[in-house]
């Protein structure tokens, strides 16, 4: 999941000492929202940035920082704050589909225009799409285009497979891009897009590798021109230096995790600095090796699920905000999976149960001798755990678990691994358990075929880089994750997910931590108009797609 990539990082400076100072206008010199010369300072904790302005790569300055999404467009919206709700028009005025989800009609608004004045069309979608299919590079979500074409404002495109369960990110994570600018670059995985076109309301005004402005365009944007005249994009050395610029005020919106949040940030000006962390369909948890012995017995693993402290870890390790705690037995988060909730498991939730768990293993033939807990083969059971060093929350997440774990006789130790030694075991099956996360979207389809899908099923030694880092075999589960993905009625898609969180609830490949967020730490000083959650009307974290609908959103505090 790409967040991982961003907060490794953050969590990472937490550790670091010193701190920088902002850069550029402070909000505290007074209301600079006055006369009409307003802008709004955005900051992420990446580092000194390369100038690139590609948006489909993830290693370019437009895709870290997030002002792609103010210079390129989506062809929908998508909340995933709220999954099951439908994606909102946005460049497109609709999508049809067939039910078999193999095919979809999209119909291009009429009334858009690039920023250097020519027109947006259907081909301009069908070549961003044809672009995708032609160069494997920028198809980052392995789209299976079959056929693209396009005939005046409408494009028709098929797949090989059904996108029932990718389609809401495709058309909501897309960026379109103009044909006549782009036929014209010769590999657009390289191509560092230097004079950026887009169809969004901002055009790129400057380029430092600590900081990048956009200002509003003048004319020509489909919709009514954000009140917020630029955004100043700042990128911080890491976590305590952004930490540091919110808290004094420098900058107004980022996406980071701050240890102590209460304190370090909202403590400084209650009545304007804010934290929202809205859970989405995407999860952290722990991820057994179920080819290791005895971890391959779906008892034991029922087991530890029933002394993992949940509690503890989302308020010691993940400040109690950060990664929203999960309490469904189906490892889906609230409220953005309760509509895929099967009836059977509705209103069931996690309790710790030490005595219960005791009790299931002695059932199963584990016997407790002196305080260690042995296998009914006689041998003491211990259990590896590892994540990287740097990553403080993850690390104290294991601590935890570690501790528990005690609690029925099972010694654990806690590796401080290094990261790409750890990526690279992971991957290989090279492990005993794990805290890592799933990958998110709009149905729960991703969260459980990243735990369970036997077709990422690899032997021990073999990179698994897709999922099933813990080796689960299990064909039921693999057959429902593709009946679910391709099921053609909604009766057919419930029948299947039922089986998927039976097999999940009752096998326990994976222990659900917390869930992933899409939040954001901002001001209410100079701006109003964000989303919370009296109005979750988009994700807040300034690099998703939704950031552009926020900027929309916003007004001058006061007005």
């Amino acid at each position: 999941m790409q967040r991982r990539t961003l907060f490794a990082a953050a969590v990472a400076g937490v550790l670091a000492t010193g701190g920088l100072t902002a850069c550029g206008d402070s909000p505290n010199a007074g209301n600079r929202n006055a006369g009409g010369g307003s802008f709004l300072t955005v900051g992420m904790p990446n580092g000194p940035q390369t100038e690139n302005h590609n948006p489909f790569l993830t290693t370019s300055a437009a895709w870290s920082l997030g002002y792609r999404w103010m210079i390129y467009e989506p062809l929908l919206m998508w909340n995933p704050v709220k999954p099951a709700e439908p994606s909102k028009p946005w460049l497109a005025t609709g999508a049809e589909w067939t039910s078999d989800y193999k095919k979809v009609t999209i119909t291009v608004r009429d009334n858009a225009t690039w920023s250097d004045g020519q027109k947006v069309t259907g081909a301009d979608v069908a070549f961003t799409f044809q672009l995708a299919k032609d160069n494997e590079a920028i198809n980052t979500a392995a789209t299976p285009y079959e056929a693209i074409s396009a005939n005046g404002n409408t494009v028709t495109v098929t797949f090989t497979r059904s996108m029932f369960v990718y389609k809401d990110k495709w058309l909501g994570q897309s960026p379109i891009v103009p044909k006549h600018i782009w036929e014209k670059v010769a590999d657009p995985s390289k191509d560092a897009n230097k004079n950026p076109v887009g169809s969004g309301p901002y055009t790129l005004k400057s380029f430092t590798p600590q900081t990048t402005t956009v200002s509003v365009r003048t004319e020509g944007y489909w919709q009514a021109l954000p009140q917020v005249k630029e955004l100043r994009y700042t990128s911080y050395t890491d976590n305590n230096a952004q930490t540091t610029a919110l808290a004094d005020g420098s900058n107004e919106w980022s996406f980071v995790f701050i240890p102590n949040y209460k304190t370090v940030f909202i403590g400084k000006n209650p009545e304007h600095y804010k934290v929202w962390a809205p859970p989405v369909l995407g999860v952290h948890g722990l991820f057994f090796n179920t080819a290791n012995k005895p971890f391959d017995d779906p008892r034991l693993r029922q087991a530890v699920n029933l002394v993992v402290n949940r509690e503890d870890i989302f308020q010691q390790a993940e400040g109690g905000y950060f990664h929203p705690l999960i309490d469904s037995v189906t490892g889906l988060p609230s409220p953005a999976g309760d509509a895929f909730i099967a009836p059977e498991f509705q209103g069931k939730k996690h309790a710790v149960d030490v005595a219960a768990a005791k009790k299931l293993l002695a059932e199963a033939g584990y016997k407790l001798e002196g305080g260690t807990l042995k296998d009914p083969g006689g041998n003491p059971v211990t259990l590896d755990l590892t994540d990287p060093s740097g990553w403080s929350d993850y690390q104290t997440s294991l601590e935890i678990v570690k501790s528990n774990l005690a609690e029925i006789g099972i010694a654990a130790t806690v590796d401080k691994a290094n990261q790409d030694a750890w990526f690279r075991n992971v991957e290989e099956g090279k492990f005993g358990a794990t805290v890592r996360w799933t990958n998110g979207g709009s149905t729960p389809y991703d969260i459980y075929q990243t735990v369970m899908d036997g077709k990422l099923l690899k032997p021990i030694g073999t990179a698994a880089p897709g999922g099933n880092f813990g080796r689960f075999s299990n064909a039921p589960a693999t057959a429902a994750l593709e009946a679910y993905a391709n099921a053609t009625t909604e009766a057919a898609r419930s029948d299947a997910l039922r089986t998927v969180q039976k097999i999940f609830v009752e096998q326990v490949p994976m222990i659900p931590l917390g869930a992933d967020n899409v939040g954001m730490a901002y001001s209410t000083k100079n701006w109003v108009g964000w989303p919370d959650d009296s109005n979750p009307y988009g994700a807040g974290q300034p690099n998703q797609p939704n950031a552009i609908d926020v900027v929309l959103h916003l007004k001058p505090a006061g007005s």
